[in-house]
């Protein structure tokens, strides 16, 4: 089995949308005489799944505040928020029965771990593994040019009051056709390691399962794919082009509507929004306001625009909003949208 690892230039790469590029590229352009390996660790980041709300499953509020990432991968399931101290063990492999397997999957993870002491561990469900009824694993795969891609976690650490809010979504009053996660209580694989174990780094975590996995006692017996220049400007291409780009991210979650009410000096503002591919579809706003205009030419000016914070205020800053609504402002208007 090839390992392949996010490293260029002799430096490791912890971008979570860099590691996700470099295995859908590999998926599709790499072809190699055995299967291959991917084990990686990255800065905080909320993986959704390909049939997601993006909306429905974050607290956008807090994503951003924190510089956590969000990517869409290419696969079902449902959202998960990983961090430095989790280790995401993926793999590409030919399909001799496995596909839909999740016991013979995680069977080698398994055995890893109970020589690293954490004995307690088992496969509960479909695709989790837990300890003491706590989920330290998800697992996913899918076919993928006649080979099985899959892959799960294995929670080290975790940080459960990052996890928690980011993934509680702020929007209320949501009404949306796309899948929603189920959330499990969750818990680490730290305090059940053998004792020479307890202090050990994600990194030497990582390298610990990896050799477990490939069944060598040192990461310099691994059989390398080593990605070339090319590899690596392709991958940075479809980071730029689709990890990174809102219209994947943002732009394909399915179609959902929400409103929103408040009351201001001006009165109260009841806001109605059907969204479709991140962008404002429809627009309807009621109240008991007094203003001049026909606030249907405001419903109008924000249609077809991103549900982005800074695009919407940008709108809103155009319009004189005291001619239709009265004594409110746009940021008033805004937080309200975004309430």
């Amino acid at each position: 089995m090839y390992l392949i690892e996010p490293i260029r230039n002799g430096k490791y790469i912890a971008d979570g949308a860099v590691a996700l590029a470099m295995q859908v590229y590999v998926q599709q352009h790499v072809f190699l005489d055995d299967d291959i390996l991917f084990p990686y660790y990255c800065e905080p980041k909320v993986e959704i799944g390909k049939f997601q709300n993006a909306i429905v499953e974050i607290n956008e509020d807090y994503l951003k505040e924190n510089n956590i990432l969000l990517v869409r991968r290419d696969t079902g399931g449902g959202a998960v928020y990983v961090d430095s101290g989790a280790v995401n063990v993926c793999y590409l492999i030919q399909d001799n029965g496995i596909f839909g397997d999740f016991k013979r999957a995680y069977a080698p993870a398994i055995r890893a771990l109970n020589e690293l002491g954490v004995t307690q561990v088992e496969q509960t469900g479909r695709n989790d593994l837990v300890i003491e009824g706590k989920k330290v694993s998800g697992a996913a795969m899918t076919i993928s040019n006649n080979r099985v891609y899959g892959g799960y976690s294995l929670l080290l650490d975790v940080d459960v009051e990052a996890m928690e809010k980011v993934l509680h979504p702020n929007r209320k009053k949501i009404e949306s056709k796309g899948i929603k996660s189920v959330r499990s209580r969750v818990g680490s694989i730290r305090p059940f390691l053998a004792y020479e174990y307890q202090a050990i780094t994600t990194d030497e975590f990582k390298n610990l399962m990896t050799c477990k996995l490939l069944g060598i006692t040192s990461l310099d017996q691994a059989k390398r794919y080593e990605l070339t220049d090319d590899d690596w400007a392709a991958i940075n291409q479809l980071v730029a082009d689709k990890y990174k780009n809102w219209e994947w991210n943002y732009g394909n979650s399915p179609q959902y509507s929400y409103h929103r009410d408040g009351r201001f000096a001006a009165g109260t503002i009841d806001i109605h929004l059907d969204m479709d591919k991140g962008r404002i579809a429809h627009c309807k706003i009621y109240g008991d306001f007094f203003g001049k205009g026909d606030v249907s030419e405001v419903e109008q000016a924000l249609i077809g625009h991103r549900m982005e914070k800074d695009d919407i205020r940008m709108v809103l800053e155009t319009i004189d909003l005291s001619r239709y609504f009265g004594k409110v402002s746009a940021d008033e208007l805004l937080e309200l949208i975004f309430s």
